[in-house]
Formats: C-alpha cells, sequence, structure tokens
C-alpha cells in the first residue's frame, strides 16, 4: 500500500497491558516492582496516544478474575492505584484529559472508590482525550449487567420488548456512549483478550506484540498504529 493510501490514525485504541510479572522476575525482582514500572509506562502512553492524534485510550488494569492472585500482590497494585490516582490529576487538568474507570466498584475500598469519583468528577469536563480505566472489569460482567438493566426497564416498562436491539443494549453497557475500539493491542506475546470487552471488540483490528508492558515505549505504540493504517477494514463487505 502506497504512503498515500494508508488509513487514518485509530480514533479508539485499548490495550491489555500483559508482562509486568514476567519483567520483574526476568531481572530478579518482585512481581510488584513489575507492576511500579507498568503504572509509569501507563503515563508515558496516555501522552503518546495523545500526541499520535488518538482520542479514546482504554487500558485493561485488573481484571474481574485477577482477585484469584496472592493478597499481598493485591495490596501493592492498589497502593500504586490510589497513588496514581492522586498524584496523576494535576496532568490530567493540565492536558485536557478526562479519566473514567470502567468496572466493578462495590468489591473496591470506600478509600479507593472515593479517590475514583474526585478524579472523575474533577475531569469530567475535559474533552480533548479520554483516558479508561477498566478496573474489575469484565467483558461477561459487562453483557450481564446490561441484559439484567434492560430486564429491569421491561418489568418496569419503561421500555418495550420490541424496541430493544444491539443499539438498545449497547447504550446500557458500562462503555455504552464511547466508539467501539479501531484497535486492540495486547503485549507480552499472548494471543487472547482474557475478557476484555467482548461486546465491543467485533470489528476490532488486533495487534499482538512480543514486548512485555513495562517495555512497550511511545515506538511500539507507533509500530501498532503503522500496522493498523496499512489494513483494510471491511465490515463483512467485500
Amino acid at each position: 500500500m502506497k504512503e498515500k493510501e494508508k488509513k487514518e490514525i485509530p480514533a479508539h485504541i485499548a490495550i491489555i497491558l500483559d508482562g509486568n510479572g514476567r519483567w520483574a522476575l526476568n531481572r530478579g525482582l518482585p512481581r510488584t516492582a513489575g507492576h511500579r514500572e507498568g503504572v509509569k509506562r501507563v503515563k508515558e502512553i496516555v501522552r503518546s496516544a495523545k500526541e499520535l492524534g488518538v482520542r479514546v485510550l482504554t487500558i485493561f488494569a485488573f481484571s474481574t478474575e485477577n482477585w484469584n492472585r496472592p493478597q499481598e500482590e493485591l495490596k501493592v497494585l492498589f497502593s500504586y492505584l490510589d497513588r496514581f490516582l492522586e498524584g496523576y490529576k494535576e496532568d490530567l487538568q493540565k492536558n485536557d484529559i478526562r479519566l473514567r474507570i470502567l468496572g466493578r466498584r462495590d468489591r473496591l475500598k470506600k478509600s479507593t472508590v472515593r479517590k475514583i469519583e474526585e478524579v472523575e468528577q474533577l475531569t469530567a469536563g475535559n474533552c480533548s482525550f479520554l483516558f479508561q480505566v477498566a478496573l474489575d472489569y469484565g467483558g461477561r460482567w459487562d453483557i450481564v449487567q446490561a441484559a439484567r438493566r434492560v430486564a429491569g426497564e421491561v418489568s418496569a416498562r419503561t421500555l418495550r420488548e420490541e424496541d430493544i436491539d444491539a443499539e438498545a443494549f449497547r447504550a446500557r453497557l458500562a462503555m455504552g456512549d464511547v466508539r467501539d475500539p479501531d484497535l486492540l493491542i495486547r503485549t507480552s506475546g499472548e494471543q487472547r483478550i482474557s475478557n476484555f470487552l467482548l461486546w465491543y471488540c467485533a470489528y476490532t483490528e488486533f495487534y499482538f506484540s512480543d514486548i512485555l508492558w513495562p517495555d512497550f515505549d511511545r515506538e511500539q505504540l507507533a509500530r501498532a498504529v503503522e500496522s493498523y493504517r496499512r489494513r483494510e477494514r471491511r465490515y463483512g463487505e467485500v
């Protein structure tokens, strides 16, 4: 494909951040050291994505299945999250970035939920870039909670059964007001989506990188975007 024929920059990129633990173990460090480096990398990739012209970035930070990890690791992970939320507020405001957290909140500490709500409210008016963090999120959970909403509305007669279609259902999902990801990136060499954004990825382009997340920098992101721009998206058409 010639240079002039390249497609546009993906408006929405989703990333499965994988490889923190292996990055640390490869260096003889505890797994938590990898998570610490991974948090640093998040800020760089947000900045780089915005500079590249991306409008929405959604990262998979913690899944509904990640609660099965050792308690000490979970404790450290959430301490990093609290610090991230507290220390990132100024940068988000300065760079006109809106932060939104996707996922369950009933299993998080109340202090963490308060920090989430504070940053979301603070950045709600920012409109040049949307940064979404999937936290205690699972694609199946998302679909089930949307089904419950639909069932409740039908039962309450605020939604007619004949009005339920794909768009009506989508509107009740956690990310119902945001366009589907154009590109999904997974780091560390794994090639699966691990229950991430199941509904939304029907026609998303996938990019799998062998790079562990703490080493996934602006150059790696640019390579993923370049790969996307050279693809032809048909959406079921010829």
